[in-house]
Order: structure tokens, then C-alpha cells, then sequence
């Protein structure tokens, strides 16, 4: 009889997906449990499910799978690791940025095919069990199981799929190593197939033990996220439109509460649990030293995305007198709302302190790129992250980090809508989705129509997801990193004895080759299976 040893170990894991569950109950402490035993009760085939749940946090900005440990930001304009030490948070990403071709099918920080496939196995074997061994369970049940399961295959193709394109499709489990790659279309159409059989089989929403499962609106968000990488815009609307239309979810009326989970705006989240686990180290690995982090990678974000925001009256500013040096202190307190919730900046408040970031510090100092191995929690452009940390935490060196990872929120399907509109050609359907985004920071509506309005969507975009593990995706979709992500370097603001002054913060310029918007497969993968063929943009 098969085994399900290390699948249901994993499942066996303490862990709480919405703060108000106790889903994952002790199994009589067994390691190795059979099939029979395993699809006995409903409650153990939900431990085994459980399981699939931990990837949400494995490939969230909290988890180590998406960049290997880092951010993807990294390769962006808004963001850079101080540190130049050669591991994840630190010269890995920044060397990623700076190679016009940083990967190869021998080695990638930023591919998943290994763990993905793993992942997809262990969904198809659960599948392939519970039509085994559970047909005596009512038809919702056998439903609700299966859609869960399925939810996580779509979410695992998805990962491949915006690294790849086509790839090699499993939809039960392989009888041998040799199998070829479908098309990019084929693909998408799995991962599409695989959220319309969740929406139509999860419930809208689950009450009690069950809250915080994955829902008929967060397989529809996910739809809609989905299908604006495959160029599906009807799909993607429609998708976005479920889960509007739904009424269940609204925007929270302040910005900084947004991604921080249990509200309004959360359709799906994992949260953690400082006692019993699972947590994270997120704010001893990005927190300012003022809170005695002396993590290696110093987050810090950039002029550019500073320069990026709005003032509050919705207007421009003109930042040309601050590239330069100057005495006069830029006017960070004119920005529009998002930025003071996501960038600490010289002369904001975090956690009682009045932040400096300059040369001299105390609380936050700056230094120059390349003369820091460690950055010890201090800055190479003067600004710090605030998005996404938990200023409650007084002690970030012993108090493990439990704030939720929010997967999908209200925010994103708004601006999804937007983006699938535009495409379509509907202009007062994506104003109205975008403009209600703007409208929670009390921005004005745009009018805009045209490459006017597609300029204003993605810095729209880049503004109310920064940090949220979009930008470099997106910006890959776009096509449009070989444009904007080619020769060129990010800046940051140094302060030294009451001056400020605008510097360049990487030491050569950042590269990106168009062939890296398809990643190789594997030099493994090549190996063991005879029918697969590389991407010819790796030939």
C-alpha cells in the first residue's frame, strides 16, 4: 500500500491559516500513516489538504521560494539590498540585476521547476487517492476537497507558467521520466480549467474551524491575476468582475491597513502563530537598525519610487531642484498617503524614534553602496522599508514575526479589472476600477484615455502593490524590462550635515536581456526526460 509519509508530516504541522482556526489537530502523532487510515475521517483528509496551504507562505514575501530568499523587486527600479555580501537579501539579487543574463539551465535563483513539480505531485497523488478512497463521503464533500487541491495545482502551473510558458502538464501522476512540454495556450488552459472547477465547487465562504480555506472569490482573484499574464482580457474581467460583484469585499478606508490581513480587503491570507508556528524572521531580516536588527541586506528603497508618488492633490512634483545638492529638505510630507505608510524617510516616526538616515545617523545611517559588506539594518539610499512591517514588535531579534501574508487582497482585482478593461477597450470601466483605488488615498479620479491612461495605470499599480511581490512580474508580462530594466541605475537621497543630495546607488549599470523572459528549463530536467525540448531562446 502507498505511503504518504513526508506529505502527511507536512500536513501534521502546527499551523493557522486565519486567526480565528484551529485547523491542524495532532493525528495520534503518527509520521507514516496509510491510505486507508488517512481517508478514514473527513478531519484527517482536511489534515492532509492543510498541507497544500503552507505554500502560500513558502511563496510569499515572507517565504524563500519566490527569488530564493529574496525579493523580486531587487530587479526593479523601487528596491535594493544594501548589502553587498554574497547571499540571498543581499549581492545575489543585487548581482542578478546587474547581469544582463544571470541564469542558465544549470543554475537559476529565481526558477521554481523542481519545487513546483514536487508540489503538483502531491496534489495529483491526493487526488488520484481520495477518488480511491473516498467515495463514501457526500458529493459536496469529495467536491470541496478536490477544488482545495486543485486551487493549489493552479497556483503551482501559475508559477511555472510566468517563468516559462508552456511547460510540462500532469494532471495525475506520471507512469514514467519522459513526458514534452505543452504550449504556453495549453498551459493557461489547465490553470484556467482548474480555477473554473474551484469557483464552481467552493463555497463562498467557509464559517467556523474552516475559515481562512481558500473560497469561490479567491479562486476567481486568482483567475483574474492569471489571465492578464496569458493575454485573456474577456477572462480576466469577467473573473475580476466575480468577485466585485460579490460584494463581500471592500477596500479598507486607511491604505496602511491594507495588506495587514483579518479585514475587509483580504480574500486570502496565511497567518502565523508566535508560539506555536509557523512564523517568520521578516522583521529581524528587514527592520531599520534603530530596532537592533543587524541583518545583512539593509532593504532600501529608491528615489524612483519616491519621485513615483503623487503629491496629495493628485498633481506631480517637480523634484529637479533635489537632483542635485541642496539644504533644502525635499517635501516628503506633500506626498500622497501611500508613501509615508510604505517608506520610512528622513524625519519620519517609527516606533517613537524621529528617523535621520544620513551619514552621521543615530536612528538609521546611510552608507554608500559597496563599502558595507553587512548593512547591520542600515540604508544605501537613505530610505527605509515601512510596508509590510509590524511596528508593534519592540523586539525583532527574539520575537519571531507573525503579521499574514495576504495572497490575494480587494486592491489587486480592482486594478486587475482595470488592466483587462483598458485592454478591451472599455476606458470608463478601467477609470472606474482604478480611480476606486485612488479614491481610498483620497487622490483625485484620472480622466485620462490612450498611453496617457496606460501610464497612469501602471504607476497606479506599481504604487498600491509596491512590495508586494509584483512589480518585476508585471514589468515581465509587459514586456518591458528589456526597455526600462537595461542600462540604467537607481538613485537615493544622502544626508550629511543638514545637506541632501542625490546619488546613484548601484555601482554599474542594471542589465536585462530579452531572452530571460523565458527561463530554461533545467539542466536536470533535460537529463532524465527524453521527450523534453529547451526553449529555443536557450538553444
Amino acid at each position: 500500500m502507498k505511503k504518504i509519509t513526508k506529505y502527511l508530516s507536512a500536513a501534521l504541522l502546527t499551523l493557522s491559516l486565519a486567526s480565528c482556526n484551529d485547523w491542524l489537530n495532532d493525528v495520534d502523532n503518527k509520521s507514516s500513516v496509510d491510505d486507508v487510515t488517512v481517508f478514514n475521517t473527513a478531519e484527517t483528509i482536511d489534515l492532509y489538504v492543510n498541507g497544500f496551504y503552507t505554500w502560500l507562505n513558502s511563496y510569499g514575501q515572507f517565504g524563500e521560494r519566490q527569488f530564493s530568499g529574496s525579493w523580486t523587486e531587487a530587479m526593479t527600479e523601487i528596491f535594493k539590498y544594501s548589502g553587498s555580501n554574497q547571499t540571498a537579501r543581499g549581492g545575489q539579487p543585487n548581482i542578478y540585476s546587474q547581469l544582463a543574463i544571470p541564469m542558465s539551465p544549470g543554475g537559476n535563483l529565481y526558477g521554481v521547476w523542481d519545487n513546483a513539480y514536487s508540489c503538483i505531485r502531491r496534489i495529483n497523488q491526493f487526488l488520484e487517492l481520495e477518488n480511491t478512497y473516498a467515495t463514501s463521503y457526500t458529493a459536496q464533500q469529495r467536491a470541496q476537497w478536490q477544488a482545495q487541491a486543485r486551487f493549489f495545482r493552479a497556483f503551482m502551473y501559475f508559477q511555472l507558467a510566468r517563468r516559462h510558458g508552456g511547460v510540462i502538464l500532469y494532471t495525475e501522476l506520471p507512469t514514467g521520466p519522459n513526458k514534452a512540454r505543452s504550449t504556453a495556450d495549453e498551459t493557461w488552459d489547465l490553470i484556467a480549467e482548474d480555477l473554473d472547477f474551484c469557483i464552481a465547487n467552493l463555497p463562498e465562504t467557509w464559517t467556523g474551524a474552516n475559515v481562512g480555506r481558500t473560497t469561490k472569490y479567491a479562486a476567481a482573484a486568482l483567475k483574474s491575476r492569471a489571465m492578464l499574464y496569458a493575454e485573456r482580457w474577456q477572462d480576466a474581467s469577467d473573473a475580476a468582475d466575480l468577485v466585485i460583484k460579490s460584494g463581500k469585499y471592500a477596500l479598507v478606508a486607511n491604505y496602511a491597513q491594507a495588506w495587514k490581513g483579518d479585514n475587509s480587503e483580504s480574500i486570502l491570507q496565511f497567518s502565523y502563530n508566535r508560539t506555536l508556528g509557523p512564523n517568520t524572521q521578516f522583521d529581524a531580516n528587514y527592520a531599520p537598525s534603530t530596532d537592533k536588527s543587524t541583518a545583512s541586506c539593509g532593504p532600501a528603497p529608491t528615489q524612483e519610487l519616491v519621485e513615483s508618488y503623487e503629491k496629495k492633490d493628485g498633481t506631480k512634483m517637480d523634484w529637479t531642484p533635489w537632483h542635485g545638492t541642496t539644504q533644502t529638505p525635499p517635501p516628503y510630507d506633500q506626498l500622497e498617503p501611500r508613501f509615508a505608510a510604505t517608506v520610512i524617510y528622513p524625519g519620519s516616526m517609527w516606533k517613537g524614534l524621529k528617523m535621520d538616515c544620513s551619514i552621521q545617523g543615530p536612528n538609521g545611517y546611510f552608507f554608500a553602496y559597496g563599502t558595507q559588506a553587512l548593512s547591520e539594518g542600515n540604508t544605501c539610499s537613505g530610505y527605509f522599508l515601512r510596508k509590510l512591517l509590524d511596528e508593534s514588535n519592540t523586539d525583532v531579534v527574539t520575537q519571531r514575526s507573525i503579521q499574514p501574508w495576504v495572497e490575494l487582497r480587494y486592491a489587486e482585482v480592482l486594478l486587475n479589472k482595470a488592466e483587462a478593461a483598458f485592454r478591451l477597450g472599455n476606458i470608463a470601466d478601467a477609470q472606474n476600477a482604478m480611480n476606486q483605488v485612488r479614491a481610498r488615498v483620497g487622490l483625485p479620479a484620472k480622466t485620462s484615455t490612450g498611453d496617457q491612461f496606460w501610464a497612469d495605470y501602471r504607476n497606479e499599480r506599481k504604487l498600491e502593490l509596491a512590495f508586494e511581490g509584483h512589480l518585476f512580474w508585471d514589468m515581465n508580462r509587459w514586456r518591458l524590462c528589456h526597455i526600462e530594466y537595461n542600462n540604467y541605475r537607481r538613485h537615493g537621497m544622502k544626508v550629511d550635515n543638514g545637506s541632501y543630495e542625490y546619488v546613484a546607488i548601484d555601482n554599474q549599470n542594471q542589465m536585462f536581456d530579452p531572452k530571460c523572459y523565458v527561463l530554461p528549463i533545467p539542466q536536470e530536467e533535460l537529463n532524465n526526460n527524453n521527450l523534453i525540448v529547451q526553449y529555443p531562446e536557450w538553444l
